[in-house]
C-alpha cells in the first residue's frame, strides 16, 4: 500500500496561511518585516535587515534549478510547506497554526523540495551533497532513502540546520480555497 505523503503550513492565526512577503513590492514588504521587527512579533521578527534581498535571490535561484529539471513554476516566487509534521514550528509564530494537505493535490510540475530550509541549504557551505540542489518528487524520495527525514535524525537542531524537508509550491491553484483569492 502507497503511503500518502502530507504537506504541512504553518503560520499565524492573526494573518492566515500562505501569507509571503515576497509576493509585496519591495517597500510593502520591507515595511511589514519592519512592523514585526517592531512588534518583536514571532521568528520573522528576528530577521536581518538584507533578508528581503537574501530571499528573493534564493527564490530565484530556487525556482531557476527547479526549471531546469522540468518544473512549470506559474509563481514567481514560492508559498513554503514542509513534507511531513514539524510541530516546533508553530512556534514561530505568536498564534501558530497549521493545516495539511496531501502531496497528491499538486501538479508534480508545480513542487520543489530542499533538504532542509531553503537559506542553509543554499548558503551553507560544508560540502554535503543536498547542499545548493533542489529537487523533484522522485529526486527528494531518493535523497529520503540515503540521508532520512530530518525531522527525525535532528528534531532539536543539534546536528545542523536541516530540520525539515522544505516544500516550495509554485502555483496557486491547489490553494485557492486555503489563500481567499
Amino acid at each position: 500500500m502507497k503511503q500518502i505523503a502530507w504537506l504541512y503550513h504553518y503560520y499565524d492565526e492573526s494573518t492566515g496561511p500562505f501569507q509571503n512577503l515576497s509576493d509585496l513590492p519591495s517597500q510593502e514588504a520591507e515595511q511589514v518585516l519592519n512592523d514585526l521587527r517592531q512588534r518583536n512579533k514571532g521568528f520573522a521578527s528576528k530577521r536581518s535587515a538584507d533578508y528581503l534581498d537574501i530571499c528573493r535571490g534564493l527564490e530565484a535561484k530556487a525556482r531557476e534549478l527547479f526549471i531546469i529539471k522540468g518544473g512549470k513554476p506559474s509563481r514567481a516566487c514560492p508559498h513554503y510547506m514542509t513534507l511531513g509534521e514539524c510541530p516546533w514550528l508553530l512556534d514561530w509564530y505568536p498564534r501558530g497554526k497549521s493545516l495539511q494537505i496531501t502531496i497528491e493535490q499538486f501538479d508534480p510540475a508545480s513542487i520543489s523540495f530542499t533538504y532542509g530550509d531553503l537559506f542553509p541549504t543554499m548558503r551553507y557551505k560544508d560540502g554535503k551533497p543536498y547542499r545548493n540542489q533542489v529537487y523533484t518528487w522522485d529526486e527528494i524520495i531518493d535523497v529520503i532513502d540515503k540521508f532520512g527525514m530530518p525531522q527525525e535524525w535532528n528534531a532539536n537542531g543539534d546536528k545542523g540546520p536541516e530540520r525539515y524537508i522544505e516544500v516550495q509550491i509554485w502555483d496557486d491553484k491547489p490553494l485557492i480555497n486555503m489563500i481567499g483569492y
